[in-house]
């Protein structure tokens, strides 16, 4: 995890939020452990009841299971969860400004979905069609 902390927002939710995509990156998979509170507050130099506080909501989000005596836990079907939210967050909320800009700069499919498309100067694609 990332050890920069951004003024915008409280730390317990910067932390929560370095979980959350760990998971959706497949960094930790469901099953696994997470690190141990004393662990995360000592390595980033934050109270372990920040730490706890991130923690806590990932378990009442559904994400985590505390196992008593054996720590926190991704629980089963974490990812597909997150997928699913973090899908529907990107079309209710970046979409519309990516789409916008798209139509804005004329840009089509082929040259979004071919790397190379946009190397290629402006005449040069003229040239093709």
């Amino acid at each position: 995890m990332n050890r920069e902390w951004n003024d915008g927002q409280p730390i317990y939710r910067q932390l929560r939020d370095r979980v959350i995509h760990m998971i959706l990156d497949g960094v930790l998979k469901e099953g696994d452990p997470l690190p141990s509170v004393r662990n995360v507050a000592a390595e980033y130099r934050v109270n372990p009841l920040t730490v706890l506080k991130a923690y806590q909501e990932l378990v009442d989000e559904q994400l985590v299971e505390k196992k008593r005596g054996l720590g926190m836990f991704i629980k089963a079907g974490a990812h597909t969860l997150l997928l699913k939210g973090e899908r529907q967050k990107f079309l209710a909320e970046h979409w519309p400004r990516v789409h916008a800009t798209i139509r804005r700069l004329g840009l089509t499919p082929e040259e979004l979905l071919d790397p190379t498309a946009t190397r290629r100067s402006p005449s040069k694609k003229k040239e093709e069609h």
